[in-house]
């Protein structure tokens, strides 16, 4: 058990770089992309430790040239959400046990993974899979991305922190747990910072999570895969399943084990979303 009372870095928002002609960092992200412009991909599911193919692909175009492919990805059914789910409630246990401060730390190290290595790679699949120009693309996959681990963290010690009044002869406790269950992660395709977020936050507070990112995202939700994965986010924590959204949410919603969604998109979608909860 820790013998300390931990303080976590101070949250401060990273710098935004500005690529102008000649400098390292412009001529780094065009040298990622350039990259992955001129190669394709394959991205499989992931669930637990395994990286799933299936006899379903599609290809990943960027919207500014419909006619490029930069990728194919693999397509879930009913097996895999089934399996995905399973795999989530199985890592429950371990992960909700696992001391705040080392679920805190894999996310800050993720952070700093961005910030460093992974800066032009995922700047560079943010310009091709959403048409992001690099000023764009630094703002959100970099910088809101990175501010959005570091302050997730500080704002999870103010709430774990947030205790009630005692009073004489009693001392009031709170701990807070993770939900019962797993969370389950529907994110857009237009922001990959959300796009990270939505799962990344779930899991900080010792939840695991099915995360469906948006088909047309796919490319971009890759890095933020490998970044996870590098930070060391346990296998199960966070279980990605690409494919028919309103497949893979039936599935969820009707599972006893649905604890709670993560979902940023339209009013109209959510509205949907509510209704399918409801009943």
């Amino acid at each position: 058990m820790p013998k300390g009372f931990f303080q976590v870095p101070k949250a401060v928002n990273e710098p935004v770089k500005s690529y102008a002609p000649n400098s390292p960092e412009k001529a780094a992200v065009l040298a990622a992309y350039k990259k992955m412009w001129n190669e394709t991909i394959e991205v499989p599911l992931y669930i637990g430790s395994q990286q799933i193919k299936t006899n379903n692909t599609k290809n990943m175009t960027a919207p500014h040239d419909h006619q490029h492919i930069v990728g194919t990805y693999h397509v879930a059914d009913k097996t895999h959400v089934d399996l995905a789910i399973s795999t989530a409630l199985a890592a429950r246990k371990e992960w909700s046990q696992m001391p705040w401060e080392h679920r805190a730390s894999i996310f800050l190290k993720a952070a700093e993974l961005i910030a460093g290595p992974y800066r032009a790679k995922i700047n560079a699949a943010t310009m091709i899979a959403q048409s992001k120009n690099i000023y764009q693309a630094e703002i959100d996959a970099s910088c809101e991305l990175i501010d959005f681990l570091r302050y997730n963290v500080e704002f999870m010690t103010q709430i774990y922190t947030d205790q009630p009044k005692s009073v004489s002869d009693i001392w009031n406790r709170v701990e807070y747990r993770p939900l019962e269950g797993f969370v389950y992660a529907i994110t857009p395709f237009n922001f990959t910072a959300i796009a990270a977020n939505l799962p990344a936050s779930a899991a900080l507070m010792g939840n695991t999570v099915v995360w469906k990112p948006s088909d047309s995202q796919v490319f971009s939700a890759k890095i933020i895969i490998d970044v996870f994965k590098e930070a060391g986010v346990p296998d199960g924590v966070i279980n990605i399943v690409f494919g028919d959204a309103a497949m893979i949410s039936d599935i969820v919603f009707s599972h006893p084990d649905f604890a709670g969604v993560h979902y940023t998109g339209s009013t109209h979608v959510f509205k949907e979303i509510f209704k399918k909860i409801g009943k």
